[in-house]
């Protein structure tokens, strides 16, 4: 509704890429070990052990503070975060408060043919839960299983300010922010396997009105689909609310993505609930301006700033950029095939764009993979453009022998012998074919005599039909002009 303003700010989570959790050397890799098989004293939060803390996560976190535009503090600290719950083994989280490791950053996210700059409030460092698997008996009743080996992951926690206006904007959000985590190597932030999890808190309030509505935190939003799809049903439910006088609660709603609603959960807590204290056996931390210099030094490209060297040294148009530096392994691969292939680098830049955001990417799309698991290494794209190039293939011919690429990682020259497309470029084989199409259709011949330039095209396509699409068409209506020219 357009009287009343949607107020967005996102609170997302991202599994850190550590070998072991935040504060024992139990391994974080928990995706594909049996149930509570990757768990120690620590993890299973038994009484008298001690944490120890994870100095790679922090370090990521530096990283990703500094990516982000944010002031990293001289000192942090942990604290005890209460409240219970069964995917809590100690009864209590290790996280952090009022002294996070970075502060005040901000991200500049697309939106229409602009951008705008969205706060970022704090990054700071947590353990993960277990994980509860609900499950129901055919009769059904039902009961709850507790695999401990994600307890204690390395957890970072990316906080916006509520600068969000539309679900649009936090997704575009949410894009750039996975973009930045991935390209810094700090996370894998993969949605569907929860390593990169997102919270959103949501009011409305009328346009121009200085304070913020009620506002709501929506949980259980397990894709970039659904979190815009919770985003876009709850802000039509409260601004009909706000329009009819209704009261809108502060509390905490899961998101049904069957239903494709918001469904009531618990009354939204304070800080002051979950009674925060500091964490009486981790220290503080002095973060040294030596080490986050040394950090901020071995940040890459990050994805903005490798877009717009794409537009200006590739040539490319800001959408095909954009698509190409939105992954850094789609980044690296696409400089790769441009870097591996001699000519004019502008226009192998633009065809490998071609070639990778339509073909390969559509590949991929239907395979369900992404670009690091493919068969085709860059090396073999630059074979497959050079067969084009010199017009040992064409584009048809060329789109079948990438379909066998992608499936078998086959060589390109082998494909295309193997299936007998290699196209025919001699001008002796093409010149047999351009005699038997004049001499089998003297009225497209007698067209052509008479001015009709149209007839031309008829008869190169009877020229690719006697050679079974091999004959190279360019060369084909060279000779067949040639030809007609000297009939004149």
């Amino acid at each position: 509704m357009a009287d009343y303003e949607i107020v967005i700010g996102l609170e997302v989570h991202v599994q850190l890429l550590t070998r072991s959790k935040m504060f024992c050397s139990c391994s974080a890799a928990y995706q594909d070990a049996e149930p509570n098989t990757e768990v120690c004293p620590v993890c299973l939060g038994l009484p008298g052990v001690l944490p120890v803390i994870n100095r790679k996560a922090v370090e990521y976190v530096v990283r990703t503070g500094l990516a982000l535009n944010c002031r990293i503090a001289e000192v942090t600290k942990f604290d005890r975060k209460n409240y219970p719950y069964p995917d809590l083994m100690k009864g209590y989280q290790i996280s952090q408060y009022d002294l996070p490791v970075a502060e005040d950053g901000y991200l500049m996210v697309n939106v229409g043919e602009g951008q705008r700059r969205i706060g970022v409030t704090r990054v700071h460092l947590e353990e993960d839960v277990a994980k509860l698997l609900h499950r129901t008996e055919p009769h059904g009743e039902g009961y709850s299983l507790l695999d401990v080996n994600r307890a204690g992951v390395a957890l970072m926690e990316i906080v916006s300010e509520p600068d969000m206006r539309s679900p649009e904007e936090a997704r575009n959000y949410l894009i750039q922010l996975r973009s930045i985590v991935q390209y810094i190597g700090v996370g894998t932030a993969n949605m569907e396997e929860g390593s990169f999890r997102c919270d959103a808190n949501i009011s409305v309030r009328p346009f121009g009105a200085p304070e913020y509505g009620r506002k709501v935190e929506i949980k259980n939003m397990n894709s970039l689909r659904g979190v815009f799809r919770a985003l876009e049903y709850e802000a039509g439910r409260q601004q009909r609310a706000a329009a009819e006088g209704e009261t809108i609660y502060q509390e905490t709603r899961g998101w049904n993505d069957e239903r494709g609603v918001t469904v009531p959960q618990r009354s939204k807590e304070y800080a002051h609930d979950y009674r925060y204290f500091p964490e009486p056996d981790l220290p503080p931390i002095a973060l040294s301006r030596d080490m986050v210099a040394e950090v901020r030094a071995g940040l890459p490209e990050l994805p903005e700033a490798r877009k717009t060297r794409f537009v200006s040294e590739f040539e490319l148009s800001a959408y095909d950029a954009s698509q190409l530096t939105a992954s850094r392994a789609m980044a690296d691969y696409f400089e790769a095939v441009v870097e591996g292939a001699a000519g004019d680098r502008t226009a192998l830049a633009k065809s490998t764009a071609n070639w990778m955001l339509s073909e390969l990417q559509g590949h991929m799309n239907a395979a369900g993979v992404d670009i690091e698991a493919i068969k085709i290494n860059p090396s073999q794209i630059v074979e497959l453009l050079a067969l084009v190039d010199s017009g040992t293939l064409n584009s048809t011919m060329a789109k079948t022998v990438f379909d066998e690429m992608f499936e078998t990682g086959g060589a390109p020259k082998e494909i295309a012998e193997a299936l007998g497309l290699v196209q025919i470029s001699d001008a002796d084989a093409i010149a047999s074919a351009v005699s038997e199409a004049i001499q089998n259709n003297p009225n497209p011949v007698k067209d052509y005599l008479g001015g009709k330039e149209t007839a031309l095209r008829f008869l190169v396509g009877q020229v690719m039909k006697l050679t079974r699409g091999k004959a190279n068409p360019q060369m084909a209506s060279e000779l067949l002009r040639e030809r007609l020219e000297m009939m004149r």
